[in-house]
């Protein structure tokens, strides 16, 4: 009876461990989603400011 129950126990044990990692995991997967996120909106922003190619060649003919 025992030896079923310290069974039981390390079977729930490594149960909760790969919960804990799955969690860990999906935590990391937002935090770097975010972080993507963040890297393309700052991109988007830099591309807005320079404005794309034919809205900087029509600008460079006006000044001409």
């Amino acid at each position: 009876t025992q030896k079923t129950g310290r069974k039981k126990k390390k079977e729930r044990k490594k149960e909760r461990k790969k919960e804990r990692k799955k969690e860990r995991k999906n935590e990391r997967k937002k935090e770097r989603k975010k972080e993507r996120k963040k890297e393309r909106k700052k991109e988007r922003k830099k591309k807005l400011k320079t404005g794309n190619s034919t809205e900087r060649d029509m600008k460079a003919e006006k000044n001409e």
